[in-house]
């Protein structure tokens, strides 16, 4: 067995043990591919993995173009520049990163009408921290109405990276407050299914407390240099 399918058989194996100590539906996994060759996607893909995400427009079009006969979901992470907002429309099958209104009318002005409609994450600063992207919590409602009044976008649910702190207990506090975020917009929006935080350091603790998808790079692809 390669190193990359143990990596991906740990991975799952993970996901499904904290989804049952927590008591809940299993996680879908986001494989985080920044920085990776194409030939490290394909390879993953080939063990099953359909999903990968991406920080960069301009790196991931290049992969999306060299990989497209394997049909694979792209998911945009990274932060998104109002004046990349065409290629990600264009490109994307998500974008988890939405954070401001402005980037609402393009990324639906864009879509292409042949491509369904763009599934959309609202991406939250869920800790206040300065300088990171996201809305305030308070800005949530506005732009969920904004975005499902949107024809060619698909509201799914939150998105949000905690601060990068060791104390777990504070990461846990704030997965539990955005997963209780995450079920009020679902009373307003009830076609919401979606709740995308953790990564490869704490993605079982996550998943205890609600998380629908995880965001997993070094986990799976060893290490970035």
């Amino acid at each position: 067995m390669t190193p990359q399918r143990q990596a991906l058989r740990r991975v799952l194996q993970v996901l499904d043990n904290a989804a049952s100590a927590g008591d809940r539906p299993a996680a879908r996994l986001l494989a985080v591919s920044k920085t990776q060759p194409a030939e490290a996607v394909a390879a993953l893909a080939a063990m099953g993995q359909r999903a990968f995400g991406e920080n960069y427009v301009q790196e991931a079009i290049a992969k999306i173009a060299a990989l497209r006969e394997l049909k694979l979901e792209w998911h945009l992470i990274g932060h998104l520049q109002s004046n990349k907002c065409r290629e990600a429309a264009e490109h994307f099958d998500w974008v988890q990163s939405l954070d401001r209104a402005k980037l609402i009318e393009p990324l639906n002005r864009y879509r292409p009408d042949a491509l369904p409609p763009l599934n959309v994450l609202i991406q939250v600063n869920a800790d206040g921290e300065a300088g990171k992207a996201g809305c305030a919590p308070g800005e949530i409602g506005a732009l969920a109405r904004a975005v499902a009044a949107a024809p060619r976008l698909r509201l799914r649910g939150l998105m949000a990276i905690p601060e990068p702190t060791p104390d777990l207990a504070r990461r846990r506090q704030t997965f539990r407050q955005l997963r209780a975020w995450f079920d009020q917009l679902r009373l307003e929006f009830p076609g919401v299914d979606t709740l995308s935080m953790g990564m490869s350091e704490d993605f079982p603790l996550a998943v205890e407390e609600g998380a629908t998808m995880v965001r997993v790079g070094s986990a799976l692809f060893g290490p970035r240099t």
